[in-house]
């Protein structure tokens, strides 16, 4: 009666005390385990702050661009200019934008630089109003600032690359 009142012992029981001691990530006296776990955890803060400053470089990058690419004063700086007068929530505006600037790239890149006017701004409307324009246009001025070509609608980046290159013949630097 004794033997079936007796708890049966889990045959597993005392193996996992037996191992936690002997090099298991848990135990506080294995000096290797813990040089290795420090060099693990420096590695992997040291891959995580490199990626997180390569992105935080990208969006630096990004936002001074796009702060730039807003800057209505540059136009009529000395270099010919692109004007696109943009609605940021318009497809055929966002389509457009995308052309421009892969026109943009077969140019050489200071030759031509791109602004963009957004009409969801005050300045934007302003612009876009005394210009007399809508969105999905693009103007084209010279190095002086004055209005040279009025682009209406979508273009396909070739034929925009054309007209640019013409442009820049015609109004850029000597």
């Amino acid at each position: 009666m004794k033997r079936n009142a007796k708890q049966q012992r889990h045959p597993n029981r005392n193996r996992k005390k037996a191992n936690a001691g002997s090099g298991g990530a848990a135990s506080p006296n294995s000096s290797d385990t813990n040089r290795r776990d420090v060099l693990a955890g420096l590695r992997n803060w040291g891959l995580l702050a490199v990626l997180a400053g390569g992105a935080g470089w990208y969006l630096v990058d990004e936002v001074t661009a796009t702060i730039a690419e807003h800057d209505l004063s540059r136009i009529g700086n000395g270099t010919p200019t692109v004007v696109q007068i943009h609605d940021p929530q318009c497809n055929r505006c966002l389509a457009l934008q995308r052309e421009t600037r892969n026109a943009l790239k077969t140019l050489d890149g200071s030759a031509l630089q791109y602004v963009v006017a957004n009409i969801r701004t005050a300045e934007g409307r302003q612009f876009a109003a005394a210009h007399g324009v809508g969105h999905v246009t693009l103007l084209l001025f010279d190095s002086n600032g004055e209005r040279r070509i009025v682009l209406a609608g979508q273009r396909h980046r070739d034929t925009l690359a054309a007209i640019f290159r013409s442009h820049v013949r015609r109004f850029g630097k000597n």
